[in-house]
């Protein structure tokens, strides 16, 4: 990722930025970018993204990604087992039994069992002033309903800022230096086991409590009278207190700090950006994959680079298929051209015969045409034609006389003696045995074919069917649905339904334009074996 880069609307400024997590398996990127404005009730707008430059020096600015006015803020990143600031800070955590899970509302996040808190300790960075305020905020899922659980404590010496849940209700209690307590009402807003963004604003005049970019309660309150004194600072104790009697259980993510009071424009920004279902940026077609700028070809690369092993051996079974049926294709297209030139030639030679001798066009098998008998594609390609070597009739024709000398001797051709009854049968049944031969002969392979046809479509499926079961198990797993998740892999495993067609077609098309040229051969073979019995008995029957 070192070369990724985000410049603003003028596509020459770059901008701050750096990367929460990068999840290889479900091909995401989480970046937080700095945007120095953005304006209200404006639908336009550019953030331009580069990349693809392997040789790019990284650009990230963790720290210069952040506002003057942020105090902390914790991604809660895989593999950190004490949460680390993110600004310029480094309010690093200083103990944690909370555990790391993969999978939150921005990538990884902080769960909570019983009794698991996180502590951050005391920090100028993390103190409250009157004057400027504070904002806290996170996105919190209840593992369940809370029995006065504190999610967010920071206690001084005379001061304590909590946010809390009893049951579904949240709330938020400031106690000043002067021991004054002002808390705010109790707001039965928060759901369990659903993610949900808390923002609580402590205003010179004013503390307010928002979920999901709404204002549910407040407390109204002159906080200070001088604008310079604190209001508050010290540890800061998260899903806990520091004596650990308010135990929070669920997930915390994203929790942020700042020295602000922020705006409920700024808290419903945040609730809209943040998370899967991001509402304020649509992302547009790439340049290099607008028109004529190799947009297929990138779809290709997503589909192949989201193929996993399964789908990898279905394909290439496939593929091995089809290239089989093509090549079966491809040779009987060869012999079947050459099956029908020597037929033509043949007929012609022999019905030019007239009431000759039937014998006259017969001659005695070559060595080359004994070994390319059992190879009829060879046999087409590198075989001789100069004596219709790939006519089956021919074929037909010479067993036939075969069977006559068998029985004539020398008389062949004499007209010296005669075939019974008996005889002229018995050379029809060995024509008959011979055409049976043919039609094996003619329909060797095409097996292939109709295994191509009617299993590649089932293996195909076979293999959409595992990709997306994986598709899916990987989304339980992880408990993240949205559709980049699922759109590569469900992609990817359509693959092999779409291969699998790509053998099935073909081989349909080709098996049945053959089976119509084979038939046809057929046909002309039993019209002629008809027709040469009959001129067998004519010419060599007892006279």
């Amino acid at each position: 990722l070192s070369d990724l880069r985000f410049i603003a609307d003028d596509d020459k400024t770059p901008l701050k930025f750096h990367i929460d997590a990068f999840d290889i398996v479900n091909q995401f990127v989480y970046a937080w970018v700095r945007i120095p404005q953005l304006a209200a009730n404006v639908n336009s707008g550019r953030i331009w993204m580069y990349y693809g430059n392997a040789e790019a020096p990284s650009a990230q600015d963790r720290a210069g990604s952040y506002d003057i006015n942020t105090s902390a803020v914790y991604h809660f990143k895989t593999g950190e087992a004490v949460p680390q600031d993110a600004s310029t800070n480094k309010a690093n955590a200083g103990a944690a039994t909370a555990t790391i899970t993969s999978t939150a509302q921005i990538a990884a996040g902080l769960k909570f069992d019983n009794g698991q808190s996180v502590t951050i300790a005391e920090s100028p960075a993390l103190t409250t002033t009157a004057a400027q305020g504070a904002t806290i905020s996170f996105w919190v899922k209840p593992g369940a309903l809370q029995t006065d659980a504190w999610v967010f404590d920071q206690h001084g010496a005379n001061t304590e800022f909590v946010i809390g849940i009893e049951q579904n209700n949240i709330y938020a209690r400031l106690k000043l230096p002067n021991g004054r307590v002002v808390e705010t009402n109790k707001s039965p807003s928060i759901r369990a086991n659903e993610w949900q963004h808390v923002a609580v604003v402590l205003a010179p005049t004013k503390l307010s409590v928002f979920v999901d970019g709404k204002e549910i309660a407040n407390a109204a309150e002159q906080l200070q009278a001088s604008n310079d004194s604190s209001m508050g600072g010290g540890a800061v104790v998260l899903g806990n207190d520091a004596q650990g009697a308010h135990s929070f259980i669920g997930e915390l993510d994203e929790v942020r700090i700042d020295h602000v009071a922020r705006s409920a424009a700024w808290i419903a920004l945040a609730v809209e950006n943040q998370g899967i279902e991001n509402k304020l940026l649509r992302v547009q077609q790439a340049e290099q994959l607008g028109s004529g700028g190799g947009g297929g070809s990138a779809f290709w690369k997503v589909i192949i680079g989201s193929q996993d092993t399964a789908g990898w051996v279905v394909i290439i079974s496939l593929a091995i298929m089809g290239l089989i049926n093509w090549g079966v294709m491809i040779g009987k297209a060869f012999y079947i051209r050459s099956v029908n030139k020597d037929n033509v030639q043949f007929l012609i030679q022999y019905r030019s015969l007239s009431g000759r001798d039937p014998a006259l066009l017969d001659r005695d098998d070559s060595e080359e045409d004994r070994e390319l008998e059992n190879s009829p594609v060879a046999q087409a390609l590198f075989g001789s034609h100069d004596h219709f070597q790939s006519s089956p009739i021919y074929r037909v024709y010479h067993r036939g006389i075969q069977e006559t000398r068998s029985r004539l001797g020398a008389s062949v051709g004499a007209r010296a003696a005669g075939l019974t009854q008996g005889a002229i049968a018995a050379i029809r049944a060995t024509l008959d045995t011979q055409m049976v031969m043919e039609q094996q002969r003619l329909n060797s392979k095409l097996v292939l074919l109709t295994i191509g046809i009617a299993g590649g479509p089932f293996i195909g499926l076979l293999g959409t069917v595992i990709g997306v079961m994986i598709v899916f198990a990987a989304i339980a797993a992880s408990g993240d649905v949205n559709i980049a998740a699922i759109a590569p892999g469900v992609a990817a495993a359509l693959a092999a339904t779409v291969m699998g067609l790509t053998v099935a077609i073909p081989s349909l098309f080709g098996y049945n334009y053959l089976m119509s040229q084979i038939k046809m051969s057929i046909a002309d073979m039993q019209v002629f074996a008809d027709e040469f019995t009959t001129r067998l008995a004519e010419y060599y029957g007892d006279k």
